[in-house]
C-alpha cells in the first residue's frame, strides 16, 4: 500500500508540473518568469547560442510552449504558416492557416494560446482559429469581421485570446459585438458586450479575479473597460485615447490597482478599482511613461518598461505614485520580460540585455547583439526551462542562460 501510494503521488506531481508547462502571452500576461537559478550576467558575446531555426517567414509573433513543444507563427508570400519545433530546434509540424497581414507592417502577430490540447491563433487578418494540438487539425475558426462586425485596425490585428475556465475572450472591435466570449471547444457565442463600441487597438485583456466581481480588462481606441467575466456586463470605463486610437500594451495589475500604458501623448495611466471592482478612480498619470509597443512588468512597489517615445529612456517608476526612480538611455528602448530578480530588455536596435531590477539605477550587467534574423526587433523573449528564447523575423534563436 505505501508503495502504491507513492506512485499515485509520483504521478500526480507529474501531472501538476506538466499542468504548469504551459507557456502563452508573456508568460501568464505579466511578463514575470517564475524560472529560477538563471545566469546572472553573460559573457561578452552572450550566453551559449543552443540553435536556430531559420525560414519563419515574416513576422513579430512570440514563442509559445506547450509539453515541451514550441508554437510560433510567420508569413511566407501572403500565407501565415503554424510552426511546431522541439526544443532542439527540429521542426515537427507546419500548418497553413490562410492569409496573413502583408498590408504595413506585414507579417504574423498575434502568440499562440495553448490550452487544454488546442491551439489558437488570431491572425492579423482577424480570423480566430482552433487547432488540436497533437495534429494541427482546424476544430473551428471565426471572422472577427464576418461574424462579429469588428473594424480593421490600420495595422492588422494583434491579440492573443485570453482563456479562462471555457471561456475565450478577444475584441473583434464592433459595434454590437465589441468585446465577446466563446466557448473555448465550440467556438460558440456565450456573450457578447458593447462596451463603449469602440475599434479594437491591438491590447490583449486580462482576466483580474480577486475583486467582488471578477472581470477582463483591456484597452479599445478610446477607452480602458472592465467587463463582467460572467455575463460580459460593462462594469466601467475610463477615457483612454491618442491620436491614432492604438494601445499595444497589455494592462499590468496589482493590488487592486491596474497600469494602463500607451504611447504617441497618452502615456501612462494608473487606475483604482473601487466598489469591489464596479467601478474605478485615477490614482496617477504619467505622459512620459510611453512605450509603444513594449510593455511595462511590475516587481515588488515598483513598474519598469520604456518611455520618452522619440528619445529612447528606459524606466522605473514607483507603483504607487508614478514618480520616475530613474530614466536611462544606455540602449534603445524596447521589449521587458523578467525573472529572478533581473531584467531581459530586447532593444529595438537589436541588443539583448541582462539588467538588475532594482529602482536606484538601470543597472546593466550583461548585453549582446542579436545577429540573425530579419526586419524589426519586435517579437518579445520567452524564458523556458534556463532557455532563451528571442525570435527576430525569419528567425529563431535559443540561448542557454541557466
Amino acid at each position: 500500500m505505501k508503495r502504491i501510494g507513492l506512485l499515485c503521488l509520483f504521478i500526480f506531481a507529474g501531472y501538476i508540473l506538466s499542468a504548469q508547462e504551459d507557456i502563452g502571452w508573456r508568460y501568464d500576461r505579466t511578463g514575470v518568469y517564475k524560472e529560477t537559478g538563471l545566469l546572472k550576467s553573460w559573457p561578452a558575446d552572450g550566453p551559449e547560442l543552443l540553435w536556430h531555426f531559420d525560414g519563419l517567414g515574416q513576422g513579430f509573433s512570440s514563442v509559445s510552449i506547450s509539453s515541451d513543444k514550441l508554437y510560433i507563427t510567420g508569413m511566407t508570400d501572403d500565407i501565415g504558416f503554424l510552426y511546431v519545433l522541439d526544443t532542439q530546434g527540429k521542426l515537427l509540424n507546419k500548418k497553413e492557416y490562410g492569409k496573413e497581414w502583408h498590408t504595413s507592417y506585414v507579417g504574423s502577430r498575434g502568440t499562440v494560446i495553448p490550452d487544454e490540447g488546442r491551439l489558437y491563433v488570431v491572425s492579423g487578418t482577424g480570423k480566430l482559429i482552433c487547432f488540436n494540438e497533437s495534429d494541427l487539425k482546424i476544430l473551428w475558426q471565426k471572422s472577427m469581421y464576418d461574424d462579429f462586425g469588428g473594424e480593421v485596425p490600420k495595422y492588422g490585428v494583434n491579440e492573443s485570446p485570453l482563456i479562462v475556465g471555457d471561456k475565450l475572450i478577444f475584441t473583434p472591435g464592433g459595434k454590437e459585438y465589441n468585446v465577446v466570449a466563446l466557448n473555448k471547444k465550440t467556438g460558440d457565442l456565450i456573450w457578447s458586450s458593447k462596451a463603449m463600441g469602440d475599434i479594437s487597438s491591438y491590447c490583449c485583456p486580462i482576466y483580474i479575479k480577486d475583486q467582488q466581481i471578477p472581470q477582463v480588462v483591456t484597452l479599445t481606441g478610446h477607452h480602458a473597460v472592465g467587463i463582467d467575466i460572467s455575463n460580459g456586463n460593462l462594469l466601467w470605463s475610463f477615457p483612454f485615447t491618442n491620436r491614432f486610437f492604438e494601445h499595444p500594451n497589455t494592462p499590468v495589475y496589482g493590488e487592486g490597482t491596474i497600469l494602463c500604458t500607451s504611447s504617441y501623448g497618452v502615456g501612462s495611466v494608473m487606475l483604482r478599482l473601487t466598489e469591489g471592482g464596479k467601478n474605478v478612480e485615477q490614482v496617477w498619470n504619467s505622459v512620459n511613461l510611453d512605450s509603444r509597443t513594449g510593455h511595462m512588468l511590475k516587481i515588488g512597489n515598483y513598474a519598469y518598461g520604456a518611455g520618452d517615445y522619440g528619445k529612447g529612456s528606459w524606466y522605473c517608476v514607483d507603483w504607487k505614485t508614478g514618480e520616475a526612480q530613474y530614466k536611462d538611455r544606455s540602449i534603445a528602448t524596447g521589449a521587458v520580460i523578467a525573472a529572478e530578480g533581473m531584467l531581459y530588455c530586447y532593444s529595438e536596435k537589436g541588443d539583448m540585455a541582462l539588467v538588475r531590477a532594482i529602482p536606484e539605477k538601470f543597472d546593466l550587467i550583461s548585453k549582446f547583439r542579436i545577429t540573425l534574423g530579419t526586419e524589426q526587433h519586435w517579437a518579445h523573449p520567452v524564458i523556458y526551462k534556463g532557455v532563451l528564447y528571442v525570435r527576430h523575423g525569419d528567425t529563431l534563436m535559443a540561448y542557454k542562460i541557466k
